[in-house]
Parts: structure tokens; C-alpha cells; sequence
């Protein structure tokens, strides 16, 4: 699964310039406070704020989509701890995703991302992201919840995943899932609420592992306890007891 990735552009200039050739050409809603984070890892359990991008533009979104049928916070809150992903294979059907695959498509842009593989009972966190492209897009599905009782509007959304290709079955040994990649050349189509379910469905498979780069990273990101968004969280670290992927 995805549960964890890394987002290290600030500059909404840098995300507009990557999206332009799939963004309308108004001007963007999307306003990057000058707090905003860099990420070098961040926890999908943290319920970040991220900018996503949809067909009419950029947006701030919680990761940890929450279904329209939710009844109250509680039940919002519970929820959103387990809609960080949602599988290909089965998210035209789940209630929770069902209607949000439908139409309502948008796109994560990352540096990277991180999963762990299992050797002899120890996990070992590597750091992955493609080769052509500094910013690559994370197909995913986004939903509007209203809080009934106050009124809070709350906006997320959810990573889609795939069975592993060949590299990440070696990384992701146990689960062997992935992050949903999308080429540049199927972004505008995943966003498209007009696309039908057989063209999602074409796109909804494993990137190709040929245009994929995975390496081993520090432990230290294996402690939720320690500050992990720290730029050595995404530098290779060498194991002697890991075999050369």
C-alpha cells in the first residue's frame, strides 16, 4: 500500500508549470501559504494537507477521504484512517470509493515515495520515485463531507494501488501493492469526469518498473517517534545483508 510519501516542491509556480498542459487556463484557486511544508516524509496517518490536482484546478485536500454518507465526526474521523488507499481492483465497488471513482478523479504530485521490505524479519525502508520526472502524479479520488451538526466542510481524498510490477514485489514483498503511477500522457484522461469506466479501468495498472529507481534509506524513518521529514529520510543508505534490487 501507500501510506507514506515524499512532497518537497513548495512553489505552487513549479506544480502549475508541471500541470499546465492539463489545467484550464484561469487562474489557479490554489494559494500555497508561505508555511506550507516540505515534506521529505510524511505519514498518510498524519492526515496532511496536500495540494491535488483536478480538472479545474489546484486544491488543498486532507489525505484520508471521507465518504459523503458519513454520518458525523466520529464516524469521519474513524474512517479516514482506513480510505488512505483504495485498490483498483475493487474500488468500483466499495461503498466508500464507488461514487468518488466515478467522477470525481484528481492526481497527487510527489518527489517520491517509501515502502519497506521484509528480509529475515527486518524491515528495511527504501525510497522510490521515477526517472524522467522530478514531480510524477499518484492517480487518486477525492469527496466534499459536511459536518451536519456544525457545518465543516471537509475535503479529501485517497491513493489508488495496484498490484506490484517486478521491482516493487521485491520491495514490497509481503503485500506486494503499489502506488497507482500515471504517465504524463494518461493524466489529463484520469482526470476527465467525462472519462468512462472502461478508460479508467486502462489505467488503473502497474507503472512500468523500467522507468522506476528504489533504494535503500535510513531506519530512522521506521520510528514514528523520531522527525522523519527530515532530508536524510530520503538519502541511500547501504546494507550489507540487502541483496542489489
Amino acid at each position: 500500500m501507500c501510506y507514506n510519501i515524499a512532497y518537497i516542491e513548495r512553489l505552487q509556480s513549479r506544480i502549475a508549470e508541471r500541470y499546465k498542459e492539463i489545467l484550464p487556463n484561469e487562474t489557479f484557486e490554489l494559494n500555497l501559504p508561505e508555511d506550507f511544508p516540505t515534506y521529505h516524509f510524511v505519514s498518510g496517518f498524519s492526515h496532511p494537507l496536500l495540494p491535488i490536482v483536478r480538472h479545474d484546478g489546484i486544491f488543498l485536500y486532507e489525505w484520508g477521504l471521507i465518504p459523503v454518507w458519513i454520518k458525523n465526526v466520529e464516524m469521519a474521523n474513524d474512517i479516514r484512517t482506513k480510505t488512505l488507499n483504495a485498490m483498483a481492483e475493487t474500488v468500483f465497488e466499495k461503498p466508500s470509493f464507488k461514487k468518488s471513482i466515478a467522477s470525481q478523479r484528481c492526481l497527487l504530485a510527489v518527489s517520491g515515495f517509501y515502502e519497506w521490505r521484509t528480509l529475515n524479519k527486518v524491515k528495511y525502508p527504501y525510497f522510490i520515485k521515477t526517472k524522467r520526472n522530478e514531480i510524477f502524479s499518484l492517480g487518486c479520488i477525492y469527496e466534499t463531507w459536511v459536518d451536519k451538526n456544525t457545518g465543516e466542510i471537509r475535503n479529501t481524498f485517497s491513493i489508488l494501488t495496484t498490484p506490484a510490477n517486478e521491482l516493487m514485489q521485491k520491495i514490497h514483498n509481503l503485500k506486494k501493492r503499489m502506488p497507482l503511477i500515471l504517465r504524463m500522457q494518461d493524466e489529463k484522461k484520469w482526470i476527465d469526469p467525462r472519462s468512462t469506466k472502461d478508460e479508467i479501468n486502462l489505467l488503473m495498472k502497474p507503472y512500468s518498473d523500467e522507468d522506476m529507481v528504489a533504494y535503500p534509506v535510513s531506519k530512522s524513518v521506521n520510528s514514528a517517534r523520531k522527525n522523519r521529514n527530515v532530508p536524510e529520510s530520503m538519502v541511500q543508505v547501504e546494507y550489507n545483508e540487502l541483496k542489489i534490487i
